[in-house]
């Protein structure tokens, strides 16, 4: 993306608050619970997750880690593989009914159920399938753990979000609108991305336009942007660099940094997210080549850096 003089800056609407996200709302899904990685490199994957990330491990074999920020069993797996792509996407039901509603759902729109048990340990009752563009969700009823209770030493606060790429960006809106409930927070222009809901955070997805199906990042909310800081210090210490930022951007209003892991996925650790409380917020519309949505301090965007993530496994 190139540099485009940025317009008159839109009201900000953000709400200072770090808490934990909240459901809001009559959604089916009250959270974005965790993500599983496959990678080729599972001791480079968790020693960055550790020591760099600074997320501790809850529980590991020879072949897959579980691994959290805050007391949670687990908020990211990877596991080892022939190949660097993404496993499945968890996502928490608001209760059993919301997973009965989803899974019936599922079967009117003839995806693909590969499980109708849990994918993962340490998940309570739950089914996986198959959705557009090949990524696959996993439903559960466990509730998500937002104690916020750290192992000490550094780290963020929670997982958060995942943005994806996609194809057809107007077809995965509709399926996790219609399909698993999230609502549209901001939309950037016809259809070159959206930030979808399911909670008070304002995303938990979002959608990306692009020539491929990856996941592009994973992001971690954290305290403040000396976190941010302090992360591109530990980067620097190990001959590594920051992607992008700090950066504040329009679409979430939340600040950011971004680096590359060893899957070839890029982290995010934000702080200062939108909070949205009411749940017929209507969405926002950006033109797409008014580029404060994604950086209102210059309008500027790293040559290359949507040009990371890696795709979902093959099924």
């Amino acid at each position: 993306m190139s540099s485009v003089s940025l317009k008159q800056a839109v009201p900000n609407e953000r709400k200072h608050q770090r808490r934990a996200a909240v459901m809001t709302g009559n959604g089916l899904i009250s959270a974005v619970g965790y993500l599983s990685l496959q990678t080729k490199d599972l001791t480079g994957v968790i020693r960055n997750a550790t020591d760099v990330l600074g997320l501790y491990e809850t529980d590991t074999t020879s072949k897959k880690s579980y691994l959290a920020a805050q007391a949670a069993h687990h908020e990211i797996i990877y596991s080892a593989g022939d190949h660097d792509a993404v496993d499945h996407i968890g996502l928490v039901a608001k209760d059993s009914e919301a997973l009965g509603i989803i899974r019936e759902k599922v079967s009117r729109a003839k995806y693909r159920v590969i499980a109708e048990q849990p994918l993962d340990e340490a998940v309570g009752q739950g089914f996986a399938f198959v959705g557009p563009e090949g990524f696959t969700w996993q439903v559960y009823t466990e509730a998500a753990s937002y104690s916020l209770v750290k192992n000490g030493g550094f780290g963020p606060d929670r997982f958060g979000h995942v943005n994806i790429q996609v194809i057809d960006t107007i077809a995965q809106r509709d399926f996790l609108v219609e399909v698993l409930g999230f609502r549209v927070s901001d939309r950037i222009g016809h259809d070159q991305a959206f930030f979808l809901r399911c909670n008070n955070d304002h995303h938990g997805i979002a959608v990306f336009k692009s020539s491929r199906a990856v996941l592009h990042h994973h992001a971690w909310q954290t305290q403040s942007i000396v976190d941010l800081g302090r992360l591109g210090d530990r980067l620097a210490r190990r001959g590594s660099r920051l992607a992008w930022g700090p950066v504040r951007h329009g679409a979430g209003d939340n600040i950011a940094a971004y680096y590359v892991e060893p899957t070839g996925a890029v982290i995010e650790l934000y702080t200062d997210l939108e909070m949205i409380f009411d749940p017929e917020r209507e969405a926002r519309l950006w033109a797409e080549d008014d580029l404060y949505w994604i950086n209102q301090w210059d309008g500027q965007v790293p040559p290359g850096i949507l040009d990371h993530g890696i795709p979902p496994l093959q099924r």
